[in-house]
């Protein structure tokens, strides 16, 4: 059997699942293997909701940048944000609308 993961991450890697990015973007961020987040998401039979009409880009920031970051309000018209704690760090997740 593996190693024990604490908590921390499974939460953090099905949250960014749910945010929808790759099983291997999650990987680089969070440092753990990508078959172990596939694995969690089988186990706890996680759904993303399909929505075609938005697609997630993703930053890694620190506390500075990110203050620099919602100081710009053209980062944050027309888009949803979530703001996410990742070790001293933090994660921006940003929706846009795909153009049509």
């Amino acid at each position: 059997m593996g190693k024990q993961i604490d908590d921390y991450y499974v939460n953090k890697a099905l949250q960014l699942y749910l945010e929808g990015l790759t099983y291997r973007e999650i990987e680089r961020i969070l440092g753990v293997s990508h078959v172990s987040v596939m694995n969690w998401v089988r186990k706890y039979n996680i759904k993303r909701p399909y929505n075609s009409k938005y697609h997630p880009t993703y930053k890694i920031l620190n506390r500075d940048e990110l203050q620099k970051y919602f100081q710009d309000a053209d980062n944050i018209t027309g888009a949803g944000v979530l703001v996410t704690e990742l070790g001293d760090k933090f994660m921006l997740i940003k929706w846009e609308r795909f153009r049509e």
